[in-house]
Parts: structure tokens; C-alpha cells; sequence
């Protein structure tokens, strides 16, 4: 089936926040100058979708698959498998996939404490050195460590076992490490490969160099959610629309391996405030001339949050309104009939650092002529008092593709 109207959801990862006193009581959203998306929200449909079902992790893995149409329920089995994926890392049934995060920890009163999640947001060249360096020391027949972005890496262990229970390391900032360790069945094992990369990554020059250079040192890993390869049909298989996917992390793209989008790679693409906004809008384009629904991630404002860092989460959300949306929308018309969805995948609150479960803000439009709403900004606030509530964040692309609002209006 060859749609005749063209597709487009532009997701700007963890936008969504809660009101702080630095801006006045707003949100970021709130605070930003954003005025494609504001133009879209009193010109559109503005609501709250959840993305995140009861019980699940509010995580980034999560909440695309249920703005993709997926029922996290039925199809997820943790990240790591997505992100192998999206690395071209081929997982056996038996194998288990752990996302590997160099890291940075602080000693104090002989007990260590995660003090970035990031290792200085470390750069792609020496993260992937460090990574080659223990796969050559703790590299076997049955655990092998892979090489992604920045501080970004993945870890397989061949038929290993995920009944364990582990952390993500940006929601221990600060913490006793001893406290957040894995735990379950196969976790001695896990924890035995994290103490032994630590005096690997101490003797490695970046170490050094990267104290005198006044950056967080990575001299740790991180091992976190691990999964197993999930069974699931794809997007067009569900939908009749052939999609492709524009994103810089791993995850993501590992998401569209699995839902059978095609990548669009984009140079210069980060994962980070410094990405490139306006050729990712510039590929979305493209891909919408041979595909029917794209699908943009922008990770910098979730990357902002968790970092802590204000001014730049308010900062990313303008770079993604300006830069994508802005630009989507003056080369959008010349497909005729089209749809934008606008959204972000969760919340994660620049406070707290980390993602949680909350409601977020989704903007429908279709153009000039669909003047269906009074909001006049897309934030958080302004989507609770349209009274338009998706509870079941999977359940919003069949109502972008045939909408039918009036079923979840309070």
C-alpha cells in the first residue's frame, strides 16, 4: 500500500520538565521561544499522551516504542538489545546485551560514589580506544565488549542470563556505588567484570591526560539494562506505510532495525546540544520523497537534563523548534496532504536528572486549514487544559494515521 499522505514525527527527547524557580516558575518548554511549536499547538491539536505503561521503566527504550505504535507490554524486553541493534551487533536467542557506560567515580572515606554517568561526556576516539583496550583484556568466548559513541557501549554476554536487576548510572549521581550494584542471578559475575576494567582504565593515558585537562576521567563501566532480542513485526506490517528513521544514538536506530525503518545517517548527528538540527531536518526531507512516515530523534534536551544543565536543555528545545520543526515546516507543503506529530518520548526534569513517568505534551497538525485548538503554546500546562488524554501512549500513531480524537477527550 503506497500512502497518499505523508507522515512526519518530530520527537524531541525528555523535553518535557516541571516548573523551576531559575525560570520563573515555567518549564523549559514554557521558557523557550519556540514558535513553530506554539504555532502548531493553536493551529493543531494539542494533548497528553502517556507514554510510559504502569510498572515500566521511564526510559527513552520505553517511550519510543510507544510513540512508534508498539505496546511496551507485549514487545519489551530491555534496551540493550535495541542498542545492539542499532550498532549491527547480531544477538543469539541465548545471548544478553548490557548497556556499557564508561563512568566516573569518586573515592571518599574509602567508598566510591558515581560521580558522572559520562566520563566527562568523553569523545568518540578515546571511548572507542578504551572499549578495544578491555575487550583485549576481558574479551573471551563469552563476554565481548563493542564500541559505540562517546560514553555510549555495549557489552554481550553469550548465554548469559537476565535475570538480574541492575541501575542506570545517571540515577545514582552522587550515590555509594556499593548501594546500587547489580543484583540477582549472574550478578557476582557482572560486578566481577566492572572491578576488574577499573585498574585497566587507571593504567590507560587518558587518565592522566584527561585530569590535567581538567575532565572527568572514565576509570569505571557501568553495566545496565540488559535484554534479550525482542520478537516484533514490522511498521509496515502493522500500518501498510513504509518508514524510516533519522536519529544519532543507538538506541533509536536500533528501535527502527527491529520495526524495519530504514536509517538515515546524517553527518555530524552527536546525541548532543552540538548535533546537526538542520540536517536532520534536511534528511527528513529526503526520505519523505521514497518513504511514507519519518520518524526525527533529537536527543540534546534529555542529554541537557541530565547533565544538569539548564541553559542548555532551554537551549536544545529552541535549536530543535528552530533548526527541525522550523525547517521541516517551510519543505513540507510541497507534498500536498501531510501530518505532524510533535512530541517528546518522556520527562526528565533538569532537577532531578533523570527520567520519570509523567504524561508529556503531543501536538497533532495538518496544516493552515486544521484551526481546531485555543492553546496558544505547546507546554506541558497548556496540553493538561485541552482535556485531551492518550493513557496509552501506543495507541497515539493509529490515531495520527486515522485520527479519531474524540475517544480520548476527558
Amino acid at each position: 500500500m503506497v500512502s497518499q499522505v505523508k507522515y512526519i514525527i518530530l520527537l524531541g527527547d525528555g523535553m518535557a520538565d516541571e516548573r523551576i524557580p531559575e525560570l520563573g516558575r515555567r518549564t523549559p518548554l514554557q521558557a523557550a521561544k519556540k514558535p513553530h511549536m506554539d504555532m502548531m499547538a493553536r493551529r493543531g491539536r494539542l494533548g497528553l499522551v502517556k507514554t510510559i505503561p504502569e510498572g515500566f521503566p521511564p526510559g527513552s527504550d520505553v517511550g519510543n516504542l510507544s510513540i512508534l505504535g508498539y505496546d511496551p507490554r507485549t514487545c519489551y524486553s530491555g534496551r540493550a538489545a535495541f542498542e545492539a541493534a542499532g550498532m549491527g551487533v547480531k544477538l543469539n536467542l541465548s545471548d544478553v546485551a548490557f548497556r556499557l557506560n564508561l563512568i566516573t567515580s569518586r573515592t571518599a572515606g574509602g567508598e566510591s560514589f558515581m560521580d558522572d554517568y559520562s566520563a566527562g561526556h568523553i569523545s568518540d576516539a578515546e571511548g572507542r580506544e578504551l572499549i578495544e583496550l578491555l575487550q583485549n583484556k576481558l574479551g573471551n568466548d563469552k563476554i565481548q565488549f563493542h564500541a559505540g559513541l562517546g560514553y555510549r557501549h555495549l557489552m554481550i554476554w553469550r548465554g548469559g542470563t537476565n535475570r538480574v536487576v541492575t541501575e542506570q548510572p545517571q540515577d545514582i549521581l552522587g550515590k555509594n556505588i556499593a548501594d546500587h550494584l547489580p543484583t540477582g542471578d549472574g550478578a557476582p559475575y557482572l560486578i566481577s567484570i566492572m572491578n576488574a576494567a577499573r585498574p585497566i582504565l587507571a593504567r590507560h593515558r587518558y587518565y592522566e591526560q584527561r585530569i590535567a585537562q581538567h575532565k572527568n576521567p572514565a576509570n569505571g563501566i557501568w553495566l545496565w539494562g540488559q535484554g534479550k532480542s525482542p520478537r516484533m513485526i514490522t511498521l509496515h506490517d502493522k500500518t501498510g506505510l513504509k518508514g524510516a528513521v533519522i536519529c544519532a544514538v543507538n538506541l533509536v536506530r536500533g528501535i527502527g532495525v527491529y520495526t524495519g525503518l530504514t536509517i538515515f545517517d546524517v553527518p555530524g548527528a552527536t546525541g548532543d546540544i552540538d548535533t546537526n538540527y538542520k540536517g536532520k531536518a534536511e534528511a527528513a526531507l529526503r526520505a519523505l520523497e521514497t518513504h511514507d512516515l519519518v520518524y526525527v530523534h533529537v536527543e540534546a534536551p534529555d542529554e541537557a537534563a541530565h547533565a544538569g544543565n539548564l541553559p542548555n536543555k532551554v537551549r536544545a528545545i529552541e535549536l530543535f523548534d528552530n533548526l527541525v520543526v522550523g525547517e521541516i515546516l517551510k519543505g513540507i507543503d510541497r507534498f500536498g496532504d501531510y501530518r505532524i506529530l510533535c512530541t517528546t518520548d518522556h520527562s526528565t526534569p533538569v532537577r532531578l536528572r533523570t527520567h520519570t513517568a509523567d504524561a508529556v505534551p503531543f501536538v497533532f497538525y495538518e496544516g493552515e486549514s486544521n484551526a481546531k485548538s485555543h492553546a496558544i503554546e505547546y507546554d506541558e500546562d497548556t496540553a493538561k487544559s485541552t482535556g485531551l488524554f492518550v493513557t496509552e501512549g501506543h495507541r497515539l500513531l493509529e490515531t495520527f494515521i486515522k485520527p479519531d480524537w474524540s475517544q480520548f477527550a476527558s
